[in-house]
Formats: C-alpha cells, sequence, structure tokens
C-alpha cells in the first residue's frame, strides 16, 4: 500500500481523477479557490494497492489564529473538506473490498497525525459515497440527514409526475405569465447574481460562511464549461438566479438568490423545473439539489423534496487525530465562551473548539 500527499500542482492530481468517477468538489482549480477563501492550504491524500485507489482532497487549517490568546502548542491544523460534498473517491475494485477502506482510514489518519493535524471533518458525497456508513466505523461516521436529486434517467413524463401537484400548478402559472428561465453567459451575468445572491443571504440571516466575495466568483469563472449560470427573467428584469455545475454526469445546484420583489411568486420553481430538463437533454444522470442548512429536514428540504422522490443520505467523517491537543482545544474555546468543556464536547458540533 503506497500513500502520497499530493498539492495542487502535482500532474498525479489529475492523473488520479481520470480513474475515478468525481464531482467538481475533487477539482483542483475548485480546491484553490477554496483554500484562497478559507486562508487554507490545498492537499489531497493518494493512498493506492494494486487496482485499489483511495483520494480525499482536503483543506488545511491553521488552529493558532482561533483563539484570543496565543496557544502554547505551535503548528495546530485541523482538515476539512471544502464547501460542498466532495468526499471520498474509490476505485471500484477498492470500493467492494472493506479491508482495504479500513486500512485506508488507519493510513489517512496516520499522515494527517504526521501533519500535525488534531481533527479531520469530511462531507461525504450523497451519491458518490452511498452505503459508506455500512463500511465506516459507526464512531467516526455520523449521518447528517437527507439530500434531494432528480433522476435524470427517469423520462419527463416520470419526472414531472413526480413534482409536487402545488409545484406544477405554480410552474405552469409561472410560465403563463411569461416569466422564462434559460442559460447566460457566466462573466456577462454574474454581477447581477452576486447582488441578487447576497441579497437573499441577508433576507434569509444567513452566516458568513454563506457569503462569498467577487474574487471568488472570478476563481469559479476559470472553471470554464463545468459552471453554468441560470437566469429567470420576466419582460427583461431577473426574478431569480442560480449557479449550476456539471462534472461526471452529475449537475450541483451550487449557490441561487431570489430578488425580493419576485420573492412571493418563487420563480426558483420554474428554474428547477428548466434545470432539470435541460440537464437531462445533455446526458446527465443526476441533477442534485442538495438538503436543508446543515442536514435539517427544514423549509430548504421540503421545498426541495417538491422535485423528486429520490434521497441520499448525508454523512459526515470526524476524526480526531490527536485525541490530547484535541482536548486541549477544546479546553481553550470553552474557557472563552465561559462554559465548561465537556458541554461542548457533548454538542453535535465539531470540532468542538471552532463551536461558537
Amino acid at each position: 500500500m503506497k500513500i502520497q500527499v499530493i498539492g495542487l500542482s502535482d500532474s498525479l492530481w489529475l492523473e488520479t481523477l481520470q480513474k475515478l468517477r468525481h464531482d467538481i468538489y475533487h477539482l483542483p482549480e475548485y480546491l484553490y479557490l477554496e483554500s484562497i477563501r478559507n486562508n487554507a492550504r490545498a492537499e489531497a491524500i493518494l493512498i493506492a494497492e494494486d487496482d485499489k485507489i483511495f483520494f480525499l482532497p482536503y483543506l488545511l487549517r491553521q488552529c493558532n489564529d482561533i483563539f484570543d490568546q496565543s496557544l502554547t502548542i505551535k503548528q495546530v491544523f485541523d482538515a476539512v473538506s471544502p464547501y460542498g460534498y466532495p468526499g471520498i473517491l474509490l476505485s471500484e475494485k477498492a470500493a467492494s473490498t472493506k479491508e482495504f477502506l479500513d486500512l485506508a482510514i488507519n493510513q489517512l489518519i496516520s499522515a494527517l497525525l504526521a501533519k500535525k493535524v488534531c481533527s479531520a471533518f469530511f462531507r461525504l458525497h450523497p451519491i458518490l459515497n452511498s452505503g459508506f456508513q455500512k463500511f465506516l466505523s459507526p464512531d467516526n461516521c455520523h449521518v447528517n440527514g437527507e439530500t434531494v436529486s432528480v433522476n435524470l434517467k427517469l423520462s419527463e413524463a416520470e419526472i414531472w409526475i413526480q413534482t409536487r401537484r402545488e409545484y406544477r400548478t405554480s410552474i405552469n402559472k409561472l410560465k403563463r405569465s411569461g416569466m422564462t428561465a434559460k442559460m447566460v453567459p457566466f462573466q456577462e451575468y454574474i454581477s447581477e447574481f452576486i447582488s441578487i445572491y447576497h441579497e437573499t443571504m441577508d433576507r434569509v440571516g444567513a452566516g458568513r460562511s454563506y457569503y462569498f466575495d467577487e474574487e471568488y466568483f472570478s476563481h469559479l469563472y476559470r472553471l470554464g464549461e463545468k459552471v453554468h449560470l441560470c437566469r429567470v427573467e420576466l419582460e427583461g428584469q431577473v426574478t431569480c438566479c442560480g449557479i449550476f455545475t456539471e462534472c461526471c454526469g452529475i449537475i450541483q445546484y451550487h449557490l441561487g438568490g431570489t430578488s425580493k420583489e419576485f420573492f412571493k411568486q418563487a420563480p426558483s420553481k420554474l428554474m428547477f423545473d428548466y434545470i432539470r430538463f435541460w440537464a437531462k437533454e445533455r446526458g446527465n444522470a443526476f441533477l442534485h439539489l442538495g438538503g436543508g442548512v446543515g442536514g435539517a429536514k427544514d423549509s430548504l428540504y421540503h421545498f426541495k423534496v417538491g422535485f423528486s422522490n429520490q434521497r441520499h443520505t448525508f454523512l459526515t467523517l470526524r476524526l480526531i487525530i490527536d485525541e490530547e491537543k484535541y482536548r486541549h482545544l477544546v479546553k481553550l474555546r470553552a474557557k472563552s465562551l465561559n462554559k465548561e468543556a465537556e458541554k461542548l464536547l457533548n454538542t453535535d458540533f465539531f470540532p468542538a473548539y471552532r463551536s461558537s
């Protein structure tokens, strides 16, 4: 078994992806833009044995700058997934060999320990990592909820039938009103999107992690034909818009927003209706809409399930790499919050020392 830590510029990164079905979140270009946004270093772990391959991209973050007081322990890091659902990529042979996956996870822990990482939090891919809870330890693998996708292999009639009845009525009404959806040039309309997206985040009271600056979208544009911008308009005026990614037969809903003037009409229903048939025509297999905030079955989740009956389990892999350093950081966080360390450890937030 050979283990390698590879950087963004290493040709082995793309060579490995050519052998594995992957998503936008595994591309080095995507990891690069996320590394800038998170002030982190992007890397990937590659573990191979014959035709068995394990590949996991991640961001390496400093822990020293999350506390007001200086740390007595120098150079402490944690590893985290980039925004979205990257998860672990396995070759076909690796996926059918539980022993290899167990050994690979142990090798991953050893490699991260050597890099002075105290914890790792990885969001698994609901489609590519389906069923992983059967193979991973329940101590490390957590079920965080469900996500929704549209099965694009169904006929257009079957896809339409799976649409919630009142959604079908709303979509038809929006069409009759003259509202239309279409794909538009990313660079030409991205400023308009940013304005509507931030307006939407303000309206829903989203956390800071859901805000993205112009530099982020500039880097996103460099992903080229893998990134698409959809615009819904009425008499030339934008009503809502969304960014979608496309990779290996999987369309991901990335970000979206609705103009406050058209919020009550819910034009995003027309957008998702348009996207699923557009995606199907291009030969894709899934339109992955995601789930609720943090995996919760909230109003966002309820909105998305109106488009499809297909569900996926959303899993996270949570690893405490260095128990001593982890508990030390939790104690520091608890002290800064004027709480007991055990209370932070008993919450679902991981890693507990980043709890707010």
